[in-house]
């Protein structure tokens, strides 16, 4: 009986592109990605659970000759041994063989051996939270001694991902991320408020001052008001920029916007890039760099689709303006459409953003300061797209919703349904702080490289009262 072997990342991927050519595939990219994580969950006051994890995901994008193209197989699995790694790849030459010509085909990312390509996974452990769960247990003792209940979960995570193809690209990148994510509830739990943050390495969180936002939240909710629906001013913290501009984000895809499927789309048919979008001088920008938000620097696709082609796997990545002084600039496109699009630029996706205003300055509590009368929102969930064609969103208020009466927060509010379109709103807001780094409460958990600023919008459309908590 044989015995199946665990491979190395670099191991799999040689032997991986081995067995694709001599099963007849003209190209062949493996990528691999290990994934190493830690968390720990906390409720009523006490930490519940802790634990650690890994895991391994192969997928293997073999390409064939078909006819006057190139069809490509796509197949993915978890757990890969050296005996199941020969149906891996037989399985995605199959796949290729009975596909049609791709119509993103171009040539395989040539490539060279990256810098750390013989280095092992890195990995995360509890150990991360070495100063970040001391601190937790203190401010837990010390909501007990309050008479307030704390509620969170935070997660830690290194992927390290390896990427060969039959061109000679050997690249391998760590990539770590974490975040926290907290709520503080009233001793009778009728009022709740929330916090989160995100990290790389929790060096730079802090359990306590997380903890004192949410008392002084808390402590606002004191005083109850009710409010009736309709267009308020409204002070957006940096968290719900976030929840709301993610979906900006996301759709920033050229190929759906050059077939007239988003609010990037012009009426007469082609993309709005050159449009402006905002009078105001806002920026919205991806780097692989960006400090504390860095992400992969070459494109990873483990599939095609829109802006993202598996061809295009280890594609170098750099700084891309996608919002610039308010006007459009660029969509995310991969070799083939911008070539379909005509797009000035090939500008992958890149997992990241940073979204500013040009001379802001201060925080969300400055802006509160500067406010006659309105509300404070905490951050927004249950986001739906109800209009693609204007990205017109709808969605409900979550875990605080504050009156600002002269310049000071005076109370809580009841919740609202909510619905705005993104675009809209960078047309619309009347102040802005600084942009600082961001965790959406909605879209944290699976995107949380973000940085957004607070904004004041004098009219934010709250469409109805909810009665969600």
């Amino acid at each position: 009986m044989t015995t199946a072997i665990q491979l190395s990342p670099q191991d799999t991927i040689e032997r991986g592109l081995d067995l694709a050519a001599a099963a007849g595939a003209s190209g062949c990219v493996v990528l691999v990605a290990e994934t190493s994580s830690a968390n720990l969950r906390w409720a009523n006051n006490t930490l519940t659970t802790n634990g650690a994890m890994r895991g391994s995901r192969v997928t293997v994008i073999a390409t064939v000759d078909a006819g006057e193209g190139t069809a490509a197989g796509v197949v993915g699995r978890s757990s890969i041994t050296d005996v199941s790694l020969h149906e891996l790849v037989e399985a995605a030459v199959a796949a290729a063989r009975s596909s049609t010509p791709a119509e993103d085909a171009r040539p395989l990312v040539d490539g060279t051996v990256g810098e750390g390509w013989s280095e092992e996974p890195d990995e995360t452990s509890v150990n991360v939270y070495a100063d970040f769960a001391p601190a937790l247990g203190e401010t837990l003792t010390r909501a007990g001694k309050e008479s307030r209940w704390l509620y969170g979960f935070a997660d830690h995570e290194v992927v390290t991902l390896y990427v060969g193809s039959s061109t000679g690209l050997r690249l391998r990148h760590s990539l770590p991320r974490g975040y926290v994510s907290a709520t503080g509830k009233s001793g009778d739990l009728s009022q709740s408020a929330w916090a989160g943050a995100a990290t790389r390495d929790f060096s730079d969180i802090d359990p306590l001052a997380l903890d004192a936002e949410l008392t002084r939240r808390l402590g606002w909710a004191s005083r109850t008001v009710s409010v009736e629906a309709g267009r308020h001013p409204t002070i957006l913290p940096p968290a719900a920029v976030g929840d709301v501009m993610t979906h900006l984000f996301w759709d920033l895809e050229g190929r759906d916007a050059y077939e007239g499927r988003t609010v990037f789309s012009k009426p007469a048919g082609g993309t709005r890039i050159g449009d402006v979008l905002s009078p105001h001088p806002v920026n919205l920008r991806s780097d692989p760099g960006l400090t504390g938000l860095e992400t992969f620097p070459f494109a990873v696709a483990f599939s095609s689709g829109g802006s993202a082609s598996v061809f295009d796997n280890g594609l170098t990545l750099g700084a891309t303006d996608w919002i610039r002084g308010g006007k459009l600039e660029n969509l995310m496109q991969s070799r083939f459409s911008a070539d379909l699009t005509g797009a000035p630029a090939v500008t992958p996706t890149i997992e990241n953003y940073a979204l500013s205003v040009d001379g802001a300055t201060g925080t969300t509590d400055d802006l509160v300061a500067g406010l006659d009368h309105g509300l404070l929102l905490t951050c927004l969930w249950y986001i739906r797209v109800v209009d693609p064609q204007t990205l017109l969103l709808t969605g409900l208020t979550r875990d605080g919703v504050y009156l600002v009466e002269n310049g000071e927060v005076t109370g809580a509010v009841n919740n609202f349904r909510f619905n705005e379109s993104p675009v809209d709103l960078l047309s619309r807001f009347t102040a802005a702080g600084a942009t600082v780094p961001s965790f959406s409460r909605e879209w944290g958990d699976d995107f949380s490289r973000t940085a957004t600023p607070p904004l004041l919008v004098p009219d934010f459309n709250m469409s109805s009262v909810s009665q969600a908590s």
